[in-house]
């Protein structure tokens, strides 16, 4: 029996349970009538009355219709979806460290506390800065926690004027979203045609109101900034710091550092260079790692060794806490393990072998979808829709079409730069039986866009879902299975 096309709620029948606790037990009664009046229900929770085999079959087939990094290739570009090793699951499911509590005593949590420590030194030493903290949650998180650490810079020194940051128009959203969380005021930068900063406009912008400019190298096209040394010294001689946005960090690994290049301050997505899972939206973790005139702002609590004992330190110039006590640890666990697994031997080749792949895949479909930028790219590049935009058939239509062929959708219309941006992320891990492959039907859909439109327009045909009426579920969404049946 197949439930894919039902919900949970309608498999309920009254009276039927899937497990049941006995009336009396040994440790008393803690049933809801010995909660506050106020904190009580009036009315039983509408949850579906369901036997236990009826409930782990239908999520076992609601799972089966998941696609993920196991499932098969994931293109999806500015997001890093490589594969997550086995190894890193069995570290972080080991019961010396899942078992654990945050609140224990810190002589009892000596093990995690060293796992926090040597991971923060080692993404120090891999990005070139000079220290880290692993709590914020996310990689927007981190870039708030390192804005944070930017503007508190500022306003200790009592440099108060410095309220604006300095943003590229290729950018990814959350950076200007970040900065105004912080208080801070954006300033959008141009581009020139090869997709970099167009440093003349950079030094029209620049004067003492300037807290820093925030940035990735590559950028998000996946082109490398090559005039970062000057970019670097023009924010430096203004008074600026440089933020590195570290979701494209990936390609830089064994080839060279954001520190080097001269940015102050820094976020790293584990759940991307380092290959824990990204989790659905979450958890995840974006450690922020800075140079060493800024690391008495790193937020509390940071772990310190002392001869041969760890500490969790509190730091009165800090910006404060900005997580419960020390972040998603099993995934810095998982992030570790991939480290070590790898060594300084083998994460060397990381970026080489993921900029390899991305132009492979780039070079082998340019003729079939244009490209705006020609050039060597790194982890990723972007094509603007297909080369022969006389069908009609969008990059949204290309998307869904994938889909069809067991492929999950590049991402879509990012960066804003162009009308009908593919972004493409292939990674360092897949290999070039698996490229050839998505190669191929990335060719066969450009083919299918010109013989046969209609076929690609309404894409997909053979998934679950088919394709959506967004707009209508935008303004008209149903949120209960109630309105189910009120429709039909």
């Amino acid at each position: 029996m197949k439930y894919y096309d039902k919900l949970i709620f309608e498999l309920s029948k009254e009276g039927r349970m899937g497990y049941s606790l006995p009336s009396e037990n040994p440790f008393g009664s803690y049933g809801t009538q010995q909660l506050p009046e106020n904190l009580r229900r009036a009315e039983k929770a509408e949850l579906p009355e369901v036997s236990e085999p009826d409930v782990v079959r239908h999520y076992t087939n609601v799972s089966n219709k998941n696609f993920g990094v196991e499932t098969g290739f994931y293109p999806l570009g500015s997001c890093t979806m490589k594969y997550n090793p086995k190894i890193n699951e069995e570290m972080a499911a080991l019961p010396e460290f899942s078992a654990l509590h945050p609140a224990q005593p810190v002589e009892t949590a000596q093990g995690a506390l060293r796992l926090y420590y040597e991971l923060a030194h080692s993404l120090a030493e891999i990005s070139g800065l000079a220290e880290f903290t692993l709590n914020p949650y996310a990689g927007a998180h981190g870039e708030l926690t390192g804005l944070m650490i930017m503007r508190e810079y500022h306003l200790q020194r009592g440099d108060t004027k410095r309220t604006k940051v300095i943003v590229p128009n290729s950018a990814h959203g959350t950076n200007p979203a970040s900065a105004a969380v912080c208080g801070l005021e954006i300033v959008e930068i141009k581009s020139l045609e090869d997709g970099t900063i167009d440093v003349e406009d950079l030094k029209a912008h620049l004067d003492d109101t300037i807290a820093g400019i925030m940035m990735t190298n590559p950028n998000t096209l996946g082109i490398f900034e090559r005039a970062i040394p000057e970019i670097a010294r023009l924010v430096h001689d203004c008074g600026g710091l440089l933020y590195y946005d570290g979701a494209n960090l990936n390609p830089l690994l064994g080839e060279c550092r954001p520190g080097d290049m001269g940015f102050d301050i820094m976020h790293i997505n584990l759940h991307k260079t380092f290959s824990t899972p990204h989790g659905g939206g979450g958890p995840g973790s974006g450690p922020v790692g800075v140079c060493a005139k800024l690391t008495d702002y790193l937020p509390n609590p940071h772990v310190k060794k002392e001869g041969d004992r760890y500490i969790a330190e509190y730091n009165d110039r800090a910006i404060g806490s900005v997580s419960s006590f020390f972040g998603n640890f099993g995934v810095m666990m998982r992030a570790y393990a991939y480290i070590l697994s790898l060594g300084k031997e083998q994460i060397k080749y990381v970026g080489p072998l993921a900029t390899l792949n991305a132009n492979y895949v780039k070079e082998s479909l340019k003729d079939h979808y244009l490209l705006p930028i020609e050039g060597i790219c790194k982890h990723e590049f972007v094509f603007d829709g297909l080369r022969d935009k006389s069908t009609g058939v969008t990059t949204l239509d290309i998307a869904k079409r994938l889909l069809d062929y067991g492929y999950h959708a590049p991402t879509i219309y990012f960066p804003l730069l162009f009308h009908q941006s593919i972004m493409i992320e292939p990674t360092e891990t897949e290999s070039i039986e698996t490229l050839d492959e998505f190669i191929d039907v990335m060719k066969r859909v450009a083919t299918e866009a010109i013989e046969n439109p209609e076929i690609v327009k309404n894409a997909p045909h053979n998934t679950p879902v088919r394709r959506l009426d967004e707009t209508n579920a935008a303004r008209n969404p149903i949120l209960h299975y109630r309105d189910l049946t009120k429709q039909a």
